[in-house]
């Protein structure tokens, strides 16, 4: 059996992590795929039953807390690194699916997960060669120049802390109106069009810092396509399978064995 592609959903609080997750991976169930979730933030309030494999069942933040006196922020810090201590349990039980497609629900808190030396070894022990990080847009955030260029730092520099192909995804893009998704997507292709909206939209004496920061990031890597999707409408998801298979197999589906039938 082929290698199953293991994607990492992550980005700010708020950026609709849990609600992608779902909406993508029921997606992949109707095609004809196998998919597995897996939730890894310790302090979801989501049903148990919603990820095949949940770390609540090892970590829970609830239980951090109560036992060492804690608050919601120490308490994440601790099980960050506890779940690292798990990660082997955690790995058998994902292996276990036998799927096609693993979709990892990251926690809440960006931070927890890029930042802490712990996420690199669960993200080390977990990944094979196909693994992919999907980086999620909060449109609330994107929809101003200043708040997009912050979320291109933001997602650089988690590609390069784990050094995993990134696909970009601007998530809840029903919130957006239709002039509004417009230009964030155009920001996305047409770096000129960015480069013109944080002249326009950042107060003067800001804007040397900001223009050198996105040329700063422009220099690291090209800027990559968005894909625009929405969790409550469903739409944009075979966009993003598209685009995980572009990372996975150069853009093939999988053997036609797993192809929905047209029955």
């Amino acid at each position: 059996m082929e290698e199953p592609g293991t994607i990492y959903f992550t980005g700010t609080a708020g950026a609709g992590k849990t609600s992608l997750v779902r909406a993508f991976a029921e997606w992949t169930r109707s095609a004809g795929y196998d998919a597995a979730v897996v939730n890894l933030d310790p302090g979801s309030e989501a049903s148990e039953d919603a990820a095949d494999v949940d770390i609540r069942e090892w970590v829970r933040l609830a239980d951090l807390q109560d036992e060492y006196g804690l608050g919601p922020n120490g308490a994440q810090v601790v099980a960050a690194d506890m779940i690292a201590l798990k990660v082997f349990e955690v790995k058998q039980a994902v292996q276990e699916q036998k799927a096609d497609y693993i979709l990892i629900d990251t926690p809440g808190q960006i931070e927890l997960f890029a930042f802490r030396e712990a996420s690199k070894a669960i993200v080390d022990a977990l990944s094979g060669d196909r693994s992919v990080i999907a980086f999620l847009y909060d449109p609330v955030l994107a929809r101003t120049a200043a708040g997009f260029v912050s979320l291109l730092m933001l997602g650089a520099t988690v590609e390069f802390r784990f050094r995993l192909p990134t696909v970009n995804i601007l998530a809840k893009s029903d919130v957006l109106s239709p002039e509004q998704l417009r230009e964030v997507m155009s920001w996305s292709d047409d770096p000129g069009m960015l480069y013109d909206a944080i002249g326009r939209d950042t107060p003067t004496p800001d804007v040397q810092l900001s223009t050198e920061l996105f040329r700063a990031i422009e220099n690291m890597a090209p800027l990559v396509d968005l894909v625009p999707t929405s969790a409550k409408e469903a739409s944009g998801l075979e966009d993003l399978y598209r685009s995980f298979q572009r990372v996975f197999a150069g853009g093939e589906d999988l053997e036609p064995s797993h192809a929905p039938s047209n029955e």
